[in-house]
C-alpha cells in the first residue's frame, strides 16, 4: 500500500495565486490512522441560501429517521429496503455514477431513464447536477478545486461540502462538462420538477403505509442512501489499499464495497474511470458489475467497457 500524504495551504482555487504558510493562519491536523494532513486556513464558512436549504433538508431526513424505532414493523422496513436497492444502489451506483458519469456502458434509453429516475428519488440531487458534480472529483481529484477532498477535512468531505454552496459553484463552474445530458429533455423536465418526485413518493408511502412508512420510506432509507454514498468520498480516499499510481489519494476499501455494491474498490475505478466493473479481481465483489453483466446478457446493455491488459500494466505498482 502507497502511504500519500497531502496538504491545503491557500485559501483560493487559483495555484497561481497561492498564499506561503508562513502568511496565513493555519489549522492542522492528521486523518486518524493515516498519512492524509489537513492543513487549511481558519476561515468561517460563507454561507448562501442554497446551503441553508440542503441544510434544512438533509436535517429534516435524519430527523424523521430518529422515528424509526417508535415506528418499526416489518413491512416498513421491507419498504426501506426495495427503495434503498432502488434509488440508492441501481439509481445513485449504476444509473448516476457508472453509466451517466462515465458511460462505462450504453443502457436501451427507455431503462436509462427509469434508473435515472429512481437515481433522483435518493435526494441527492437532479442527474444533471450530480454528474456535473462528480465529474469535476474526477477532473480535479484532491485538489483545491475538488468538491470533495479530504484534504479539506474528513467531516468536509463526508457530508459538509453538500452545505458550502458557495465553493461549490466556485469548484464546478463550467457547465459544457454536462453537455450530453443538459441536451435531453428529461433531464432538463426532472431538473425543473425535482422536488415535486420526492413529495409525491412521501404521499404515496403515507396512502399505503402511514407515517411508519413515510419514516422508514423517506427517513430511514435516504439516510442510508447518503451515508453510504458519502462514505465513498471520505473513507475512501483515506482508508484502505492504494492498488494503482494514480496520483491522488483514492483507496480500495472492502467494507464500503459491500455497503455500496462495488463503489468502494476506489482506487480501481479512479485508475480506470472508463470502466463499468471497478472489483477488478475476482475476489472484489462488485455486485453492480454483475448486474450489468446481466442486462448486457438480456440485450438491454452495450458498449460495456474494461480495462485491457495494457492498460493495467501502465498504472500497475508492479512494474
Amino acid at each position: 500500500m502507497r502511504n500519500v500524504q497531502a496538504k491545503v495551504s491557500v485559501t483560493t482555487l487559483d495555484d497561481s495565486s497561492a498564499i506561503p504558510d508562513s502568511e496565513l493562519e493555519l489549522k492542522s491536523h492528521r486523518i486518524w490512522l493515516s498519512n492524509v494532513v489537513v492543513r487549511k486556513p481558519k476561515e468561517k464558512r460563507k454561507w448562501h441560501v442554497n446551503g441553508v436549504r440542503r441544510l434544512i433538508v438533509v436535517g429534516m431526513v435524519h430527523g424523521l429517521a430518529m422515528f424509526a424505532p417508535l415506528t418499526f414493523n416489518w413491512a416498513a422496513l421491507w419498504v426501506a429496503l426495495v427503495l434503498y436497492l432502488l434509488t440508492g444502489m441501481l439509481g445513485v451506483t449504476l444509473s448516476f455514477h457508472r453509466n451517466l458519469t462515465h458511460r462505462s456502458f450504453q443502457l436501451a434509453k427507455w431503462l436509462e431513464y427509469l434508473l435515472a429516475y429512481f437515481g433522483s428519488l435518493a435526494l441527492q440531487g437532479d442527474p444533471i447536477g450530480w454528474v456535473r458534480t462528480h465529474r469535476y472529483h474526477h477532473k480535479y481529484t484532491d485538489t483545491k478545486r475538488d468538491p470533495h477532498s479530504p484534504l479539506e477535512g474528513f467531516w468536509y468531505s463526508h457530508i459538509s461540502w453538500i452545505f458550502d454552496a458557495t465553493a461549490l459553484a466556485e469548484k464546478r463552474c463550467e457547465s459544457c462538462i454536462v453537455k450530453d445530458l443538459k441536451g435531453q429533455k428529461f433531464y432538463k423536465f426532472m431538473r425543473s420538477t425535482y422536488l415535486l418526485h420526492h413529495f409525491a413518493l412521501g404521499l404515496l408511502l403515507y396512502a399505503l403505509g402511514g407515517f411508519p412508512y413515510v419514516v422508514w420510506g423517506m427517513g430511514v432509507r435516504t439516510t442510508c442512501v447518503y451515508h453510504a454514498t458519502f462514505l465513498v468520498n471520505s473513507v475512501c480516499h483515506v482508508w484502505g489499499n492504494h492498488a494503482w499510481k494514480t496520483g491522488d489519494l483514492s483507496k480500495n476499501n472492502w467494507w464500503v464495497a459491500l455497503l455500496t455494491m462495488g463503489e468502494g474498490w476506489h482506487n480501481n475505478h479512479h485508475a480506470f474511470e472508463y470502466s463499468a466493473r471497478h472489483g477488478l479481481e475476482w475476489w472484489q465483489v462488485d455486485i453492480t458489475w454483475y448486474i450489468i453483466k446481466l442486462l448486457e446478457a438480456l440485450g438491454l446493455a452495450s458498449d460495456v467497457k474494461v480495462p485491457t491488459l495494457a492498460q493495467k500494466q501502465r498504472l500497475s505498482f508492479k512494474l
